[in-house]
């Protein structure tokens, strides 16, 4: 079977991962609606625990567990438990009327979602690596930009099954190219090392600069997930929008995610890429006070589609500059900066519901906080690019 089939399907792969990702997040108006689930800000944020936890020992783990197994079983395994959430999620309406029995389901769903993020983005990645030697920027590009497009495409089916009143049929159909990816996969090779650095632990091995690039990668799941978990309660209620229109700032967010990673990866070369990492968190300072002044659907629309386009590139080129610096480590790395994307992503998926109903922090603040969120990643970059310039490119 050609490399190039090999890709093609890790590629799909990253796509599905994208729709099952933000399948929960773009289905907030159902989750907080007193039509729906009824859940507070709080109760909400609260649900992605599970979820954050799982993602990051499942990507710690991986690369460890795929030398003791094979990396073709940890993405299969990681696809199973995106399966099961799905399964979850759609079975869970069915226990609405009893809330703690269906908080508790979603609960499952997501922290089986959390385990199968984790370990299949972890192992996609370390495909996308060692599938393209001599490309890896440009390949994990194009994968995390097929991730944008499953995320991008999320909420517009969500949208489209909430206005039919079936917004259950959403998972179902992610579940089902679950199941088809699964089947496909069986008699293709998909065979990658994980390198020797895989054996051994983390935590007394890991060189020192990989904290650089962890902080970074934190800083940029603190800065996705404001846009793409909170976007919907804070359009609807604080701005007064519909969960239609809440919905279409979400996917215009995620679809200049997409659009940023496929530019990003035509126009990346060894110079060009020092540019974009440090260039993209200047952008998002902007992207976030706009986001946070935004009063109509259309101004909404805007100012997520720029902090999506802020956001689009940095995590991927993270992750392949970390691992051009230290090639020796790079399937453990990347599973290490994929569980701190997944910190980040927890702080701010169940820290701004207590920021919202404790302190009574308005969301126009937390997003215009956003900004130095984005101060802050544009130092790390430069820190980054600074040392990355003196070393060759793979």
């Amino acid at each position: 079977m050609s490399r190039r089939t090999e890709i093609g399907l890790i590629n799909v792969m990253g796509l599905v991962q994208g729709l099952a990702l933000v399948t929960f997040p773009a289905a907030s108006a159902i989750f907080t609606s007193p039509d729906g689930y009824g859940f507070s800000a709080s109760r909400y944020g609260m649900m992605f625990i599970p979820q954050v936890v799982l993602a990051i020992l499942a990507s710690s783990l991986g690369p460890r567990l795929a030398r003791r197994w094979t990396l073709k079983r940890i993405l299969q395994i990681g696809l199973s438990a995106d399966l099961l959430s799905m399964i979850l999620l759609a079975g869970s309406r069915l226990l609405i009327g009893v809330p703690d029995v269906a908080y508790g389901t979603l609960l499952l769903a997501t922290g089986a979602l959390g385990f199968g993020f984790g370990a299949t983005l972890m192992a996609l990645v370390t495909y996308a690596q060692e599938l393209a030697p001599g490309r890896e920027d440009r390949s994990v590009l194009v994968l995390n930009a097929l991730l944008g497009a499953g995320t991008a495409l999320a909420p517009l089916f969500v949208a489209i099954f909430l206005g039919a009143g079936v917004w259950w049929l959403m998972p179902l159909l992610v579940a089902a190219a679950l199941i088809a990816l699964l089947l496909i996969s069986i008699p293709v090779p998909l065979e990658a090392s994980v390198g020797e650095a895989a054996s051994a632990s983390s935590s007394d091995h890991l060189p020192a600069r990989f904290w650089l690039f962890a902080v970074g990668v934190l800083l940029y799941g603190v800065a996705e997930t404001l846009n793409g978990n909170w976007s919907g309660p804070y359009l609807t209620t604080e701005r007064g929008l519909s969960a239609a229109g809440a919905s279409f700032a979400l996917m215009a967010f995620w679809a200049m995610v997409t659009v940023g990673r496929i530019l990003f990866a035509a126009l990346s070369s060894a110079t060009t890429v020092r540019w974009i990492y440090t260039g993209l968190p200047l952008f998002l300072i902007i992207a976030f006070q706009l986001v946070s002044r935004a009063g109509s659907e259309t101004a909404a629309m805007v100012a997520f589609a720029l902090t999506g386009l802020g956001c689009s590139a940095m995590l991927p080129l993270g992750i392949s500059l970390c691992g051009q610096e230290f090639p020796q480590f790079a399937a453990v790395l990347s599973g290490e900066l994929v569980a701190f994307y997944q910190v980040g992503y927890g702080i701010a998926a169940f820290g701004v519901g207590p920021l919202r109903e404790s302190a009574g922090v308005s969301f126009h603040t937390i997003y215009s906080f956003g900004s130095a969120i984005a101060a802050a990643m544009f130092g790390v970059a430069i820190a980054v690019v600074a040392r990355a310039a003196k070393v060759p490119t793979r």
